[in-house]
């Protein structure tokens, strides 16, 4: 039997991939969770053949803005673990993203059934499962051109935070964020902060 833990915040979306899945006759599903926390705990304990991981859930009390964030923490609990990133939002910088981070494959939500059970047993089998069309899209962008606090600076900005909040929060002075905030979107090509946000959201850098 592959065991699989569904981690996704979504309680509807868990409850009916489990159902699903306990169709299947070689396919047991060991767990379930809803923040990231919970996903590296449940997964420590059930130590599961495959884990489906969504990409937007909240931390739950550990230091991990989203799922793939998590990856490290959920390998090091459960190292013989399959991870597939699977995500309402196709977006080639999160697909770059989760196989650096040591993710086996990703996919989207809106994939047909098959593809995912299919997606499931392939990754218990250690091969890589990854949505071809995501994969060229990957190649041809790139990695992200934000520099690692120009990102950490731009992903305090969401929410529209002023440059002082911004400064106590990341223990930087007001000009040193103005500056990082500046470079990003000018990299970006956007015309202001929320624009470059956006942008870094869509493409997956943030």
């Amino acid at each position: 039997m592959i065991s699989v833990l569904l981690a996704d915040d979504q309680t509807m979306i868990r409850s009916a991939l489990a159902a699903l899945l306990t169709l299947e006759t070689d396919i047991e599903v060991c767990g379930q969770a809803g923040t990231c926390a919970e996903a590296v705990a449940v997964a420590r304990e059930s130590q599961p053949d495959v884990v489906l991981l969504d990409v937007q859930m909240p931390a739950g009390g550990i230091d991990a803005e989203d799922g793939i964030a998590a990856l490290p923490a959920l390998h090091l609990g459960a190292p013989g673990a399959k991870v597939i990133v699977v995500t309402t939002f196709g977006r080639p910088g999160y697909l770059r993203r989760a196989l650096e981070a040591g993710a086996i494959g990703f996919m989207v939500k809106d994939a047909p059934a098959e593809r995912l059970i299919d997606g499931i047993r392939r990754a218990a089998a250690g091969l890589r499962v990854v949505d071809p069309e995501l994969a060229v899209a990957s190649l041809s962008m790139g990695p992200t051109p934000l520099s690692d606090k120009e990102s950490e600076v731009l992903a305090a900005a969401t929410g529209g935070r002023s440059t002082s909040d911004i400064a106590k929060a990341l223990h930087l002075s007001e000009g040193t964020v103005r500056n990082y905030l500046s470079s990003a979107i000018g990299k970006l090509g956007a015309r202001n902060r929320a624009e470059a946000v956006r942008a870094a959201t869509d493409n997956g850098w943030l």
